[in-house]
């Protein structure tokens, strides 16, 4: 089992900067690909960053150019930057593990953490 805690989120300005953290603990050597996504209201969630074990990078569209996602592996941990946020970045962001769970592939999900946007 693979368990996720998420730091970071809260309310920020139009133009302003977050950073969010997400650690990996438990049964980590089944991870292949750590990232975030996000879901607000009334909307389906969606992408915004993956980065697998080997640093391939992945961004959604509409954070191209703002987020940077990066990962430190001797703590299990994957970062999320967040520069330049719209109030459209307000969602609830969810920290994501892929790998196998008994030879499957399998997601787990962290709780979640609230970014809020103000205009």
């Amino acid at each position: 089992q693979v368990q996720l805690e998420e730091s970071g989120g809260g309310l920020v300005q139009t133009g302003g900067s977050l950073r969010l953290s997400c650690t990996a603990s438990g049964s980590i050597f089944s991870i292949n690909a750590m990232g975030w996504y996000r879901q607000a209201p009334g909307k389906q969630r969606e992408l915004v960053a993956s980065i697998t074990s080997i640093g391939v990078i992945n961004y959604g569209d509409s954070v191209k150019g703002r987020f940077t996602i990066s990962r430190d592996n001797a703590n299990n941990t994957v970062y999320l930057q967040m520069n330049s946020l719209k109030p459209d970045d307000t969602a609830v962001y969810h920290c994501n593990a892929k790998g196998l769970r008994w030879g499957d592939d399998y997601d787990w999900w962290g709780q979640g953490t609230q970014v809020t946007v103000s205009s």
